[in-house]
């Protein structure tokens, strides 16, 4: 049984502390500017909603699941490095991903919505994106982290293995991986790609706080 969350809006169409995605999902869908994160406490929850969306804007408010002595055995999450995400509402739906710094939890780059995509497709372009970002500002060495293996399988073969399908509804999507292939088989790169472990240190910055 999943563990009941609790989903502050700061912005939307109606602010407060939630208990519901899909009702949370319809408040903030189409509002310019939304604000709002999920919880796994509802005290937590109470306390965030009378301070400011920016208190919490790219940090973590999921708990590692993991006790200390396993937490220990995973180490610190390295902190110069690029963190990368995607979200997706939908499957396909629509689907956006970033790349967050975890040295200061800075947004570097945002793309989308698009149309017709999955989470999978979302996390394999970020790192993608990711990637290429650093060769061009000559940060070689700099690590960076997914929580998707998928993803991350995908980058090592170069190859996009999603099975949706495409059509004109969401080309703009497909003309997006092509270019991402090619430029995976066409350029290479030194930058580490490293799982994020979630369960030790919480959702990754790079995290859309939808979840």
């Amino acid at each position: 049984m999943a563990k009941k969350k609790y989903y502050v809006i700061w912005k939307g169409k109606e602010t407060g502390v939630f208990t519901s995605w899909d009702r949370v999902k319809k408040l903030v869908q189409g509002f310019e500017g939304a604000q709002y994160k999920s919880f796994t406490e509802k005290k937590e929850a109470d306390i965030a909603f009378k301070k400011s969306y920016k208190d919490y804007k790219g940090k973590t408010t999921k708990k590692p699941t993991l006790s200390a002595a396993e937490k220990a055995k995973y180490g610190s999450p390295i902190e110069n490095t690029l963190t990368v995400d995607a979200a997706c509402s939908g499957n396909p739906g629509k689907m956006e991903y970033r790349g967050v710094l975890n040295s200061n939890k800075q947004e570097v780059f945002k793309k989308g919505p698009y149309k017709g995509g999955t989470n999978n497709i979302g996390e394999f372009l970020a790192l993608v994106h990711g990637i290429a970002l650093l060769k061009k500002k000559g940060l070689h060495k700099m690590p960076i982290y997914s929580d998707s293996k998928i993803a991350m399988s995908w980058v090592k073969k170069k190859e996009c293995r999603t099975n949706i399908a495409f059509d004109s509804s969401n080309k703009e999507l497909l003309d997006l991986i092509t270019r991402a292939e090619k430029w995976l088989k066409e350029n290479s790169y030194q930058n580490p790609i490293i799982k994020w472990e979630t369960k030790a240190w919480g959702e990754i910055p790079a995290d859309f706080g939808r979840k």
